[in-house]
């Protein structure tokens, strides 16, 4: 029988707990957290202390690490999973693929495109893998949007709406900083789902449009909102795909794709069930059956000229020539991140998310602001 891959992780925090460790512990054969990096010394007494305040305290049993030196010297440790503030990403994914081990870094990859290159060089070098934590695409609507495009029920498409809006949620409470730095601001937040999801569907554009704002109420070069408008060649000349983020005027029912193609279109609404279900009080867990399953009502709304792709919610409308109706959302499956490490390090599977892809996002990210500060389009370079 197979051992487990043995895990370290860096960070105690909210990204840990809530989008890492429920899909890790859903896993038990194939991952076993070994250690963790928590700068904070451990309480004198974890069992009278609040759980989730510090890994000792949810598992005792796990080493736990306050220095970085001792942390990356752990030879039980096959891989890191790299989940600290952004401005460490580049020093420790770098100091553990030095180490030997592989490297999972947490969304936004880098602050820098060559920061970027220089953990993709190290990387080839050591012979390691190195992958970024895009969950979202394995996020449900994104599955399915992927899905009728592969399945032709779009045809070839011109246009593309991505929409991640949130109302100012609590992790933007300390966001008050007035001058910016570079990892910093929503493009790098939310946009590194959002902007990664055009690239795989679509590759680097040819030109990109940024518009960034600061919505919150205060003077700030760090915007918490932003439009990027992505632009193609070639045999993509006519597609237009536009990337937004708002955090005011909060909608009941969040727009998140609108696609046009030459068969059809797509419109869904709302956001993947699975952040619900982590957090949930109490949380589901992603073993659960119903798990990344998403109710009918919230359904996306399929228009297309091709044979119904779900004969029991879609309707012929004569007059138009379109089938129509709510199309059955796939259930979303953020386990399938780590199913996909766990075969990558096993030499059963290429890495699904390659560290090149997350660059290029960083680059697209560094563009968007470009663009927003000279208001001119940009030719990527």
């Amino acid at each position: 029988m197979t051992s487990p891959i043995r895990l370290g992780i860096i960070g105690y925090g909210f990204s840990t707990k809530c989008f890492h460790l429920p899909f890790i512990n859903a896993l038990p054969a194939d991952f076993k957290v070994v250690a963790f990096f928590q700068r904070s010394e451990a309480p004198k007494d974890p069992k009278a202390a609040d759980p989730g305040s510090h890994c000792t305290v949810d598992y005792p049993d796990v080493k736990h690490y306050s220095q970085k030196e001792d942390f990356f010297a752990d030879e039980a440790i096959d891989a890191v999973i790299v989940c600290s503030r952004q401005d460490t990403h580049a020093e420790y994914a770098a100091r553990a693929l030095n180490a030997g081990k592989h490297v999972v870094v947490e969304k936004a990859f880098t602050r820098t495109t060559e920061e970027a290159d220089d953990l993709i060089a190290l990387a080839k070098q050591k012979g390691k893998i190195l992958t970024v934590f895009q969950n979202r695409r394995w996020d449900n609507d994104f599955l399915t949007l992927r899905h009728l495009i592969a399945e032709d029920a779009l045809g070839t498409i011109k246009e593309l709406e991505i929409h991640y809006d949130v109302d100012f949620p609590f992790w933007m409470r300390n966001m008050n900083k007035k001058e910016y730095s570079p990892g910093e601001g929503m493009t790098f937040g939310l946009g590194s789902h959002t902007l990664d999801q055009a690239l795989l569907l679509f590759g680097r554009p040819s030109s990109v449009t940024g518009f960034l704002r600061v919505l919150r109420g205060i003077d700030s070069e760090v915007e918490d909102s932003f439009t990027a408008i992505l632009q193609y060649e070639g045999s993509q000349k006519d597609l237009l795909v536009t990337v937004k983020t708002n955090v005011v005027s909060p909608l009941k029912d969040q727009l998140k794709y609108v696609a046009r193609g030459t068969k059809g279109s797509y419109v869904k609404h709302g956001t993947c069930i699975q952040e619900a279900q982590i957090l949930g009080k109490p949380s589901l867990p992603a073993t659960d059956p119903s798990f990344g399953h998403e109710p009918s009502h919230l359904y996306g709304m399929l228009a297309t000229k091709n044979e119904p792709f779900d004969r029991a919610h879609q309707v012929h409308e004569p007059d138009v020539n379109l089938w129509v109706g709510r199309y059955p959302t796939i259930p979303g499956r953020w386990l399938g991140f780590y199913e996909n490490l766990r075969d990558a390090i096993r030499g059963r599977a290429e890495i699904a998310v390659k560290a090149e892809q997350s660059r290029d996002g960083i680059r697209l990210i560094e563009l968007v602001r470009e663009s927003s500060q000279t208001g001119t389009i940009v030719k990527w370079h």
